[in-house]
């Protein structure tokens, strides 16, 4: 009588049959496996019986959340003093395994339920099991431990980059040399804005780390959820990003010129102004370009003398209070109050204080642009570094007096005359959208027009004076200062408060 196969040593079917079960059971560590409520569910089954899963506090992770168990043996092991249990309770037998090392604590307990005895093979599937289950588990706990410091990390890179914002360099180094040395070693960097869908911006920030081989600050911007921010010391970043972008379609760089560190505020407008530009590009990237500014055409000696005499009333607040006021304002006025916040780390409200406490303290209206334009160019001017306390002293400036040269004049008469040409009246429309603030119902009451119509005239202007205007900022008050040169918008309203008038008692 010839004889059967003879059955697999591990208790499953015979060879050649189906898969024995601690193959089923090594199938459920397939990277497309690896479930604890999974592998739960094929014990139960494997050894008809129930099965759940429980963590040092008692509660479920996978299973039968209803299974009956002794709480007082599940302490036990929990607390490390056995490490199995097996006890029969009526017409059901029960086993208790730890799952991992009982010392200093397992990372879980492992219960099953059945109501026939557990013989060799259900005890070898129950065993077996809680090893594969303390493999998920640990499993489970690096990706959790990895996520954390992968966004303590991403934190760090912020602090990092809100420091460089506000001109905190020292801090700034400090903070970048424990993780990333070196890294802040210089007195120059270049920004770059990537901008993709914020579905996609992990993988891109990603992409942007291993590109770039870990030599810069990357950063996935808190006030765009599409943008990532890369902050480069050196110069071969920009080629490797350039050749990222260029792999992904709907993908865009912008790039600052160089700067100072403590003009990482700057640079990041840059950035995002060159964004702008690379969107209607076909390789989708541009660079700022260092076009002629308004404030290289001034005589540097006046210009200094009319920004400082009106910051001068910011001059007799302490240091670190005036620096923090002039770096949220700068920023303030460069973004929305709203994307200012998210880039320094605080409220908006909190911006929206500083400013306002800016504001009271100068005299001026911040919601009018032409205002807007003239702080935003003194604060700029104090960043450059002159303070223009001597030249203040000889003689008083206006700005009027300040816009009045010959080289200003051409530049903004040849920067406006591109509106002129355009058949749309671009002109009119842009001018008149200034004059209401940046309101595009307000400007469309003056021009007895629809709302739309202005802000597709604003937008249409964009490319035509290669600025952004619809985003508040440098290019903007560009476009303002213009209109101020040619006398085409009254001069802004700046009243600064003599030295001796007591700060507003609101903001104080």
């Amino acid at each position: 009588m010839a004889g059967g196969k003879d059955p697999d040593p591990r208790g499953g079917a015979p060879h050649g049959g189906r898969p024995t079960w601690a193959e089923q059971l090594l199938d459920q560590l397939r990277p497309t496996g690896r479930d604890l409520r999974k592998v739960v569910e094929w014990l139960a089954g494997a050894v008809h019986g129930s099965a759940a899963l429980l963590d040092h506090r008692q509660r479920p992770l996978a299973g039968d959340h209803r299974l009956p168990v002794d709480r007082g043996l599940v302490a036990d092991i929990v607390a490390g003093r056995i490490s199995s249990a097996a006890l029969q309770d009526g017409d059901r037998h029960v086993r208790l395994v730890a799952v991992g090392p009982v010392h200093p604590a397992p990372a879980g307990v492992l219960a099953v339920v059945r109501t026939a005895p557990f013989d060799r093979r259900a005890a070898d599937i129950v065993a077996q099991t809680a090893g594969v289950l303390e493999l998920l588990l640990r499993e489970r706990e690096l990706t959790v431990a990895g996520r954390l410091l992968e966004r303590a990390t991403a934190d760090l890179r912020l602090a990092i980059l809100q420091l460089l914002m506000v001109e905190d360099t020292v801090s700034a180094r400090r903070v970048a040399a424990g993780l990333w040395p070196g890294l802040l070693d210089t007195d120059t960097a270049c920004v770059y804005v990537v901008e993709s869908s914020p579905e996609e911006r992990d993988r891109l920030a990603a992409a942007c780390a291993e590109a770039t081989a870990g030599h810069v600050l990357v950063v996935c911007c808190p006030a765009m959820d599409g943008h990532v921010i890369v902050l480069a010391p050196g110069a071969a970043p920009a080629e490797q990003l350039r050749l990222l972008v260029g792999r992904h379609p709907d993908t865009f760089l912008g790039g600052s010129a160089r700067q100072s560190l403590a003009r990482t505020a700057a640079a990041y407008g840059q950035a995002v102004s060159a964004l702008a530009v690379a969107r209607h590009r076909p390789d989708q990237a541009a660079v700022y370009a260092e076009r002629t500014h308004p404030e290289r055409l001034m005589d540097p000696a006046a210009l200094e003398a009319w920004s400082a005499a009106l910051l001068r009333p910011l001059d007799a607040l302490a240091h670190h209070v005036r620096a923090e006021l002039i770096a949220t304002t700068r920023l303030g006025l460069e973004f929305t109050a709203v994307s200012a916040a998210k880039v320094l780390g605080v409220s908006r409200n909190t911006v929206r204080a500083r400013m306002d406490r800016v504001e009271a303290l100068l005299g001026t209206d911040l919601s009018d642009l032409t205002v807007r334009a003239a702080v935003h160019l003194a604060l700029n001017t104090r960043a450059m570094g002159g303070d223009g306390a001597t030249a203040g002293a000889a003689r008083a400036v206006r700005l009027g007096d300040l816009l009045a040269g010959t080289a200003l004049r051409i530049w903004a008469h040849d920067l406006l005359e591109r509106l002129t040409r355009d058949g749309r009246d671009l002109r009119r429309t842009v001018r008149a959208w200034i004059a209401a603030g940046g309101n595009a119902e307000r400007a469309a009451l003056d021009l007895g027009v629809h709302p739309q119509t202005v802000r597709e005239h604003v937008r249409g202007a964009e490319p035509v004076l290669e600025r952004q205007l619809l985003a508040a900022g440098s290019d903007l008050y560009e476009v303002v200062l213009a209109h101020l040169v040619v006398g085409e918008l009254g001069e802004p309203g700046l009243r600064p408060r003599k030295p001796d008038q007591p700060d507003s008692p609101v903001h104080g």
